[in-house]
């Protein structure tokens, strides 16, 4: 038997808002992007690297959901995204005006550092140095 990740579920106060902030700080690109008879728009994104698996942005339309953006994990993490090149990323998402909310932490296994989308979740930045 074979399980694949699709999508995860962030939710959004605006799509287009959403799509930006992730494709300038991530390079994602939109995978499906409709919307249906009844005006509900389904955008789900993918990273560069992987288009099987993504991010399905869903916009929070009722008092609960709004309370929850930002908020979906309970103050952990929403997305761990690893790279293999550390300092290229974290140039470029400091170019686009993004601050970090943890200092870079280096050892001799990884590098990381945290941020917050526009939403203020959580994402984990995390260049591997010595294989698993």
């Amino acid at each position: 038997m074979k399980v694949d990740l699709g999508r995860s579920v962030i939710l959004v106060d605006d799509y287009d808002e959403a799509f930006e902030f992730y494709k300038n700080n991530f390079g994602c690109k939109k995978f499906f992007d409709i919307t249906n008879d009844e005006g509900e728009r389904f955008l789900h994104i993918c990273f560069d690297s992987e288009t099987r698996a993504g991010l399905w942005f869903m916009k929070a339309e009722t008092e609960e959901q709004k309370k929850a953006l930002g908020k979906q994990t309970g103050g952990m993490p929403v997305l761990v995204l690893y790279t293999d090149d550390f300092e290229v990323l974290t140039e470029k998402i400091k170019e686009n005006g993004v601050e970090f909310t943890s200092k870079a932490e280096i050892t001799d296994e990884y590098k990381s550092v945290t941020l917050n989308d526009l939403y203020g979740n959580e994402i984990v930045i995390v260049q591997l140095l010595s294989p698993a």
